[in-house]
Parts: structure tokens; sequence; C-alpha cells
């Protein structure tokens, strides 16, 4: 075997292998730089995309590359000073080539020294990072569109969400739609979002759960925001993967749809109030001509019993036309009652105050409720009028007073209510819009079920037990109001009493306009009275009836009143007042001035005892002390 040793190359060998190493690569521009910077070598990557020869180059300052704005700001130098002070420099920037062109360089300097620590020079590598730069630009275009798209939608909430619910982000949509902020949010679970009924349920957790496994979950339902206002929610939940199918959270959105539902509900109203009154209709048109049949059967009875009497039979013969006779009138009965719901009976209409109706039949209503209710009367003052028959009117706050009764078979509160209200269109069933009085019946009792409210004003339906009732309570009083021109709303739960509330269309007469509306005319009263706590008290029982109230504090202060007012309808004065005249002698001088006038005197002493020492006084109404809105009410229905 040889034993030849070795030698390794001359160091000129390794600086020619070196300088063609650093001559071939062509996707790096390396270089030399003497301490000054100027090139003192130049390889074929620096040729390629810096676009110089090497004698275009060498020995010019490296500077030239730069652009414009880069030379004026010293970056050339800073970029030397750099690598000699802390041994290195990294950068990137826009760097120039020989055609003027640009590029994104990515630059590396550092620098070269003796073994003794003398700078010589400076290695300098460049590379063309243009495409990485420009693809990176688009990336962070794309995100920052992408973010400016997302911050810009506000009719949705679109946030992210960690893999155990928690919230990463939060765009202007969902703080416009929640009410938070993001620095409120960002890292609290959203289940803060549901009800507390929904928590308790696991439906947070559920929605997460279902997103993980099937990728996504759609659900609607309440959702509440920061001051605790609800809103109706439409919620997707998108699962969110990497490239290996990890799950690396959620995407959420949430729109606020309360209002679709509530526009949903209102079409789902009116399509059921439409089918109601259709159902309705035709069974009152039903209902009708089967009373008139009826009644034209009953009409040949009642003539055929009317012949037989006049032939005079025997006492027996008698007995049973006698019981003949009452069944026709029975039968007459029911048919008036069919024809009531029919809407074919003949009304007597006129313009009445509804308060002042419900007043004067207060002594009948409370009567019918019984021992054992406790009847409330919540009057509104300045109630508009109405067109109305008024003995249909008070035999349906019989039919509903009596019905509350027998729903509170022990007992229990039933209130009276009257109020204006102003409607929009199909509001209350097919109503148009406008103003309405509404008068309510509530009680405290039974309630009624859902199956039962849909046939509540269907003849001879009824949940009463056999002989209790004939069902046609309700459907009189549906078919009146209909008849009316209103609507009958009826609002219960079993167990928690039942309402009944009825629409009446206000009398608009001519007047002032007042927010769009024509104004209805209050008849307006005189009140004198010295006793202030007295006269407060009367303003506030006819104001409750709807009337525009003026004042004198005696019987010569109201006297200069009705010199001066043509427009009083109603005096009503105190029996004894200062300053020389009476209340009698006021009524005598206003009844000079307006034969037409009503006038009411109230009186501590009883009447028959007041004409033993007023004769004449019998030509006024006079109400005794102390007087109620029932007795006011009485009283203008009997005076003229």
């Amino acid at each position: 075997m040889n034993n030849e040793t070795v030698k390794p190359p001359a160091s000129s060998g390794y600086e020619q292998r070196f300088e063609l190493l650093v001559s071939s690569i062509t996707d790096y521009a390396i270089y030399m730089l003497d301490p000054e910077g100027h090139v003192s070598s130049w390889n074929a990557g620096a040729q390629r995309f810096k676009g110089y020869a090497p004698q275009d180059v060498i020995g010019s300052h490296f500077s030239r590359f730069y652009t414009d704005e880069d030379r004026a700001a010293g970056l050339p130098e800073l970029a030397l000073r750099t690598a000699r002070e802390e041994g290195r420099f990294e950068g990137e920037g826009w760097r120039v080539r020989k055609d003027g062109t640009r590029f994104w360089a990515s630059i590396v300097i550092d620098p070269i020294r003796t073994p003794d620590g003398t700078l010589v020079g400076f290695a300098k590598i460049t590379r063309d990072t243009t495409e990485r730069m420009t693809a990176q630009e688009a990336l962070r275009e794309s995100e920052q569109r992408f973010r400016l798209l997302v911050q810009g939608v506000t009719d949705y909430a679109l946030f992210m969400l960690s893999p155990q619910g928690l919230i990463t982000n939060w765009n202007a949509g969902a703080q416009r739609i929640k009410g938070y902020s993001e620095a409120e949010v960002v890292g609290t679970h959203f289940s803060r979002f549901f009800t507390e009924e929904d928590r308790a349920a696991g439906l947070p957790e559920l929605a997460l759960e279902t997103a993980r496994s099937t990728g996504r979950h759609e659900s609607e339902g309440w959702r509440v925001r920061r001051d605790g206002s609800h809103f109706f929610a439409h919620a997707v939940l998108d699962a969110i993967r990497d490239e290996q199918g990890m799950l690396i959270g959620f995407a959420k959105i949430t729109r606020d749809i309360s209002e679709q539902r509530k526009a949903a509900e209102s079409l789902e109203q009116t399509r059921n109030a439409l089918f109601q009154a259709q159902k309705m209709e035709a069974i009152g048109q039903l209902t009708g001509g089967i009373a008139h049949d009826f009644n034209n059967l009953l009409a040949v009875l009642s003539s055929g019993i009317d012949i037989l009497h006049a032939q005079q039979p025997g006492s027996t013969a008698n007995r049973v036309l006698d019981s003949m006779r009452r069944a026709v009138e029975r039968g007459a009965l029911l048919t008036q009652q069919l024809l009531s719901f029919a809407r074919q009976q003949p009304l007597a209409a006129a313009t009445h105050q509804l308060n002042t109706l419900v007043g004067a039949f207060e002594p009948v209503l409370r009567r019918a409720g019984g021992p054992q209710v406790s009847f409330l009367f919540d009057l509104a003052p300045r109630l508009a009028s109405v067109s109305v028959d008024e003995a249909r009117f008070e035999a349906t706050l019989l039919n509903l007073v009596v019905n509350a009764r027998d729903a509170m078979p022990d007992g229990g509160t039933l209130t009276l209510e009257t109020r204006n209200v102003v409607l929009a269109a199909s509001q209350v069933g097919g109503l148009p819009a406008g103003r309405y009085v509404c008068v309510t019946v509530r009680d405290t009792g039974t309630g009624m079920a859902p199956e039962v409210v849909a046939r509540a004003f269907e003849p001879f339906f009824t949940t009463k037990p056999v002989g209790k009732g004939t069902g046609l309570g309700l459907s009189q009083v549906y078919g009146f109001i209909a008849q009316s021109g209103g609507d009958v709303v009826i609002e219960t739960a079993v167990g928690k009493g039942t309402s009944i509330s009825l629409y009446l269309p206000a009398v608009e007469e001519a007047g002032p306009v007042d927010a769009g509306l024509p104004a209805v005319r209050s008849e307006r009263v005189l009140i004198a009275e010295d006793d202030k706590l007295v006269m407060a008290v009367a303003c506030e029982l006819f104001e409750t009836m709807g009337y525009e109230v003026l004042t004198a504090p005696d019987g010569v202060a109201a006297l200069r009143v009705l010199e001066r007012d043509d427009d009083i309808d109603v005096l009503f004065t105190d029996l004894m007042m200062p300053n020389g005249m009476t209340g009698l002698e006021l009524a005598r001088a206003a009844r000079a001035r307006h034969p037409a006038m009503k006038i009411i005197i109230a009186s501590g002493y009883p009447q028959a005892a007041l004409q033993h020492e007023e004769p004449g006084s019998a030509e006024f109404s006079f109400v005794g002390k102390p007087y109620r809105l029932a007795d006011l009410a009485r009283h203008l229905r009997a005076t003229s």
C-alpha cells in the first residue's frame, strides 16, 4: 500500500473555486463593498436582477441602487454604520434597476475585518423578494378588505368563537344589535347573550356540540341585549377547521329579526281575523235565514192559537192553548236573539256618552254581579261619544257581567273599564284606523282555553251545564257590536281570568283638528259650588262622563258666566250658596235665559221638606248629598 501524504490545495485554488461559486449564483446579488461603500466585486445574480454589468458599477457607490427618497433620508449611510457598529445590518426596501424599474429587496450587510479587527470592507447580499412581498401585500390587502367588509356590516352580528365558545373578535353589527363594545365581550362566553331559561336548558352548549359534530347549527330564539331588553334572533354557527381538520373555532352570524317576526305574527293575526270574520258572517247568514223562517212558522202558530181561543173551548183546552202561547213567546224571544247575532235586528242608534250610560246602569250591574263579587268601575275622563243603541248596549253589559260572575263561583274582582283609544288599520280585527271607545269587562275567574275562545261567539255554543245557559249571550254581544261598526276582543287564559273588550267608533263631529284627527265636541257643564273640596269632586265626576267643565264659586258669578256664554248644556248648582243668591234662584234665572238647559240642584235636604220650604222647586231635578256618578248620570238622563 502506498502511504502518500495528500497535501491540501493551494489557497489560490480555494479562492478560484469560491469565486466560481459566488459568480455562478443567480438568485442572489452577492458583491463586496470597500469601507466607504464602493462596489468592489459583482456576481451574475447581481447583474441579473439589477441589470448592471460589472464594468458599470465597480468603483461606484452602492447608494446608486437606492431610491431618491431613501438616499435623501440617508439610508445607505445608516446601513453601513449599523453593520460597522453592530456587526450586521438586515432590512427590506425598494431598490432601483439600471432601467429605472423598482424591485423589493431583502438585504444583509456584514462587515469584513482582518484578524486584527481592521475593517477592510463589507459583504452585501441582496435578494429580489418582489413576488413574495406582492403576495404578502395582496394577502394583507385581502385581509384588510375582509376586515373592512366584516366591520362595515351593521345588519348582522359577525364574530368568532374559540372551540370553547369564548368570543375572539366582534364587528360593528354585533355592537349595534347587542349593545356591547368589543372590549366588553372579547374573552367572555357567548352564552351571555342567551336568556336565563335557555342557559338553564343548556342551549348554548347544544349549539356548540351540534356545530362541532355536524359542521353547522341554525336556530331562532330570544336573545338579550346589554340593557336587558330582548330581541328575536336568527343565528347560524359554523365550525372552522384547519387543513388537518382540527377544530380551531366557530363563526357566528346573528340577525335581529324582531320586526320580521312581528310582521309575520301581524299577518297571521290578520288572516285569523279574516277567517273568523268570514266564518261568523257565514254562520250569521245561515242563522238569520233560519230565524226568519222560524218567525214565519211562529206567526202561523200564534194566529192559530188566537183563532182557537176565540172559539171559547173548554178549560182544559184553554190551559193547553196558554202553554202553547208561552212556547210561542219563548220561540219569538229565541228568534230575536238569533237575529241579533245575525246583525238583522233594527237598532235605535243615537249619540251617547258611554260613561253616562254606565253610570245610570251601575245599580243594575252591581246587583247582577252578586254579593260575592267585588265590582270596580274605572271610567276614563273626557270619554268620546259613540253612536249606539242604548237599550242594546245595556243588555250587552249585563250579559258580560253575568258571564263574568258565573266564571267566579267563589267570588272575585270584576272591573268595568272605559278608555279612548286610537287604532291603526287592522290592529283590532278588520277595523279601519281611527279613534274608538273601548269598554272592557275584566274578571279574575276561571278563564277559557284557546279552543273555547275560538268558538265563544258561535250561537248555542256554551261550556255551562245543561239548563244554565243558551249559548246565545256572547253571540248577541258580537252581533250587536259588529252591527254598530265595532269589534269584540277576548283576552283570557285558563286560571287567569278573562277580559272582553268592546271597540266602538268614536263619533267624529265638526270641530278643531287635533293631532290629525277630527275632535269630538264634549257637552259643557257649569258647576256652581262654594266648597272647594266638593267642587273638586263634582268636577272629577263630570269630567269622567266626558263633560267640559266650567266653574263658579257662587250664584252671582255663575249668572255672569251664563250671561256671556250661551253654549252651556248643563247647570249643576248647590242649593245653599253665599253672596245673596241661592241655587234655586240661580236655577230660575238660568231657566228663564236658557229654557233647554238641563238643570240639577244638589241639596242635603230631603226633597219633600225642600218642596214644603220652597214652593215651585218641583220643576227642577234634585240630587241628594252625598251623590255618586250613577246618581248624576241618572238625573242627566231624566232631565230635559
